[in-house]
């Protein structure tokens, strides 16, 4: 592991690794454990509306937490045959989101500036990467997860009668939006 920098708290590095990925891990977890149930706006279904050119999205994301490591974070752990490498430099930050498909709605296609980590907590969430000619689902349901790289235009649809809702954690740099917009690839028949 890289050293880490000195802390003004007097962490050592390995104790401030650990406390960062204690923190983050206990964040995710009481945010995909919370019982309340935020306030969002209307979802329209996509049917048989037209859909733009630019693919706005008729899920609702409601960001629960973002904030910015400031300090170089490198941690490799392997144990019994499992391997994690996690490196996050200064001025990145992290954001969690809950994004909610009522039955019949989509997220538009479009981008991220970083890594996405998603967690389908209910329901089941069809990906289309814009790269298929195929078109091809891939299809996630409740218990399932699913890792976007961020750079290739994706779109993401609820294509079932029932409502679905992920649990969604973003890797970006300081700042920066967290979802880009993408033109329709015309690659897909809906």
């Amino acid at each position: 592991m890289r050293a880490m920098t000195s802390r003004p708290n007097g962490l050592g590095a390995g104790a401030a690794r650990s406390t960062v990925l204690r923190s983050l891990t206990l964040a995710v977890f009481l945010t995909g454990c919370s019982d309340s149930s935020p306030s969002v706006a209307p979802s329209t279904p996509f049917g048989d509306q037209p859909g733009p050119s630019f693919t706005a999205g008729t899920n609702t994301s409601v960001q629960l937490a973002r904030s910015t490591f400031y300090h170089p974070i490198d941690v490799r752990r392997e144990t019994h045959g499992w391997e994690l490498e996690f490196k996050v430099t200064p001025n990145a930050d992290i954001a969690v989101s809950r994004v909610l498909f009522p039955a019949g709605t989509h997220s538009g296609w479009h981008t991220h500036p970083g890594p996405v980590l998603v967690q389908v907590l209910s329901g089941t969430v069809s990906f289309y990467l814009a790269t298929d000619p195929t078109c091809t689902p891939i299809v996630r349901t409740a218990g399932d997860t699913y890792i976007e790289t961020g750079e290739i235009p994706h779109i993401a649809r609820n294509e079932t009668t029932e409502p679905a809702e992920n649990l969604v954690v973003y890797f970006a740099p300081k700042g920066a939006p967290l979802r880009n917009d993408a033109p329709d690839p015309g690659i897909c028949h809906f």
